[in-house]
């Protein structure tokens, strides 16, 4: 009796071992390639470059650049849940960026707005004396 319980157990455990192992390599063949997520990244980083990224927000720009690099050495080397995290990431880096970089641009014209309207009530002032 106490031989078949040790052999009972003998086979649950490997019975169990095998499922482990089953659901480990389900588990890491199952996160597809982020193919999708990496061609996101690339066009939000193209787009925060054509939006003034390099002149406004040169560290933002840099870590989404960084990052997506990352994202494509990690996918070659098949770590696809680490590659989607960072391609992600890229994402949200290149659209701070972008977004900086517009926030800029917007502050900049006003003041060249404010500036011109300055010297415009200047020349107003100036003719009306």
């Amino acid at each position: 009796m106490n031989n078949n319980h040790s052999r009972f157990t003998q086979i649950m455990r490997s019975i169990s071992l095998t499922a482990v192992a089953a659901v480990l390599v389900a588990g890491c063949a199952s996160i597809p390639a982020p193919t999708e997520q990496i061609a996101v990244s690339k066009a939000a980083v193209d787009n925060a470059t054509s939006a003034g990224g390099n002149e406004f927000a040169p560290v933002q720009l840099q870590s989404a650049l960084e990052k997506l690099n990352a994202a494509e050495r990690a996918m070659a080397e098949e770590k696809n849940l680490k590659a989607r995290q960072l391609a992600e990431q890229a994402e949200v880096d290149a659209q701070l960026a972008a977004a900086t970089a517009r926030a800029a641009k917007a502050q900049k014209a006003a003041s060249e707005l404010r500036e011109g309207n300055r010297v415009l009530h200047q020349e107003i002032d100036r003719k009306a004396q």
